[in-house]
């Protein structure tokens, strides 16, 4: 049984789709682009502070599962453009520690409304 996953701590669907789902002991997100929930604005800081607020935004709808980043076994990275690949890399290291998840990371020609980056994520939950 389906499982649906919301939390105002990160934007809200800005279309027909949750925010994630849980399927047994796993939770899909959703792709998360780097929307500031407190504001609605995309984060500042170029790649890296959109980066951040992603991954914020994913850890927020993990912790609302009752899992976190430490349970992510997958997760897929879509950049608008792939010479933003090593700063992304960086902030994503700050997120995730040994071992490390399962990833993708694909350039796309476009992303919603403009954002830089968005990343998904599978999870166990625990």
């Amino acid at each position: 049984m389906k499982k649906v996953i919301s939390t105002p701590k990160a934007p809200a669907a800005i279309g027909p789709y949750s925010q994630a789902i849980q399927v047994g002991n796993l939770v899909f997100t959703s792709g998360q682009i780097p929307i500031d929930p407190a504001t609605g604005q995309f984060a500042e800081g170029g790649i890296k502070g959109q980066t951040r607020q992603s991954l914020t935004n994913v850890k927020a709808i993990l912790e609302e599962a009752g899992t976190s980043l430490a349970n992510v076994v997958k997760t897929t990275v879509f950049l608008a453009d792939m010479a933003d690949f090593a700063d992304m890399n960086a902030v994503y290291a700050e997120f995730f520690a040994e071992p490390f998840p399962a990833r993708s990371a694909v350039a796309v020609k476009t992303l919603p409304k403009g954002a830089l980056v968005e990343i998904e994520v599978i999870a166990e939950k625990a």
